[in-house]
């Protein structure tokens, strides 16, 4: 049970910077590009990278695994929007902008995947 209230938690903490970050893109920008949303995805990306990279090396909590992972990177990143924000440019004819969204944060989202695991070994190397 306890590791439901870790990922709750996590949840909230993670959908609370989502949120803020979705609204300094909104306020700084013309909506024409979900910036936003791309942000989250890619530094999602690069954290839970780097994440996992440390987890690998050091003995860590399976609740703090739960917490960090299912939790504030579940709540901080989101496909949901990523699809919704796809399907909106696509109906409104952006089909250009749709391809390059689709494009930057598939092949973005998985370089910095691995470049932040990579990163952590590199620097958990350094360490020893």
């Amino acid at each position: 049970m306890l590791r439901y209230f870790y990922a709750a938690l996590g949840g909230a903490i993670g959908s609370i910077f989502r949120y803020a970050v979705s609204g300094l893109d909104f306020k700084f920008s013309n909506g024409i590009f979900p910036t936003g949303t791309l942000i989250v995805n890619l530094a999602g990306s690069l954290i839970i990278g780097f994440l996992w990279g440390l987890f690998e090396r050091f003995e860590f909590s399976p609740l703090l695994r739960v917490f960090l992972f299912v939790g504030i990177l579940g709540g901080f990143t989101t496909f949901s929007s990523f699809s919704l924000e796809n399907l909106n440019l696509l109906r409104d004819g952006e089909v250009k902008t749709a391809v390059i969204y689709i494009l930057i944060t598939n092949i973005a989202g998985l370089g910095l995947a691995f470049g932040g695991y990579f990163a952590a070994r590199f620097l958990t190397n350094l360490a020893k």
